[in-house]
């Protein structure tokens, strides 16, 4: 088994094939799209594929360590920037393929009109064991 994390982008990703902002939906769309997703996790947790997912706010704030005794920087919240993530989902699964597999049919989850996304997810797998540095 091998873990992937499924990136659901809000921007920053190729456009996709129904392309209507989701802040243009009516709530019917964005509970139709909402319940794909619960309806997609609920089915991998039953196959044992899934670990977890999570919906993202649009606000984030970048941290970093600033020495010593001293508080952590903080530049944000950056809700307008470039690339914006929605959300990520956690599958482990028996191969490659079957992660691909399961990031299509993610990806048709209902948009505007009730129309399948199309959308494009980034698909990028665990690290499985720390590089070795050889000298």
């Amino acid at each position: 088994m091998a873990k992937y994390l499924m990136l659901k982008h809000y921007r920053g990703a190729p456009a996709c094939e129904n392309d209507v902002p989701m802040d243009k939906w009516t709530p019917e769309e964005i509970t139709a799209h909402v319940q794909y997703m619960r309806d997609f996790a609920d089915r991998l947790e039953k196959s044992g594929e899934f670990v977890d997912g999570q919906a993202l706010a649009p606000e984030g704030t970048w941290v970093r360590y600033d020495g010593e005794g001293r508080p952590p920087v903080t530049d944000g919240p950056f809700a307008e920037t470039k690339d914006l993530i929605a959300g990520w989902m956690v599958i482990d699964v028996d191969s490659y393929e079957r992660a691909v597999e399961l990031a299509g049919e993610l990806s048709a989850a209902p948009g505007a009109g009730g129309q399948p996304l199309h959308e494009w997810l980034e698909l990028r797998p665990f690290l499985a064991e720390p590089p070795t540095v050889t000298e």
